[in-house]
């Protein structure tokens, strides 16, 4: 009787451990935390030391506005030239203004942080017309 127990246990192990029709759950990707695209924007405009923001870097509220409608102009086809000319999304503010040559720095930190697909057209652009 003492042998048909530990039979019968091992086989209620076996049957537990078993997988019978239910397939091995597959484990989840690691979740990565997101983060806004303004940190990475900001983060890059602080620490390019542009001429144009010696006496103060303008509010981020104020700089977050461009980079978005930079990348809409980008998905439409449009170039940087458009984009700081005729399209009238030169980053300047009430307050603050940009120099050309920061301007083109801004747009590209604009499009890595905020439309990343578009980077190597933006620099292959700018490098052409030597302004990068």
């Amino acid at each position: 009787m003492r042998h048909a127990v530990v039979v019968l246990a091992a086989c209620v192990v076996l049957a537990g451990c078993s997988s019978g029709d239910k397939p091995d759950p597959k484990p989840s990707p690691p979740v990565t935390p997101s983060v806004a695209p303004v940190v990475p924007f900001m983060k890059a405009v602080e620490g390019a030391d542009l001429t144009s923001y010696e006496s103060g870097i303008p509010p981020f509220q104020e700089l977050e506005v461009f980079p978005p409608q930079w990348c809409k102009a980008l998905d439409s086809g449009h170039s940087v030239e458009w984009i700081l000319g005729e399209a009238e999304l030169y980053p300047a503010g009430q307050t603050w203004g940009t120099e050309k040559a920061d301007a083109y720095q801004l747009v590209v930190f604009g499009v890595q942080a905020y439309c990343p697909k578009h980077s190597a057209a933006v620099l292959g652009e700018l490098r052409t017309a030597g302004v990068y």
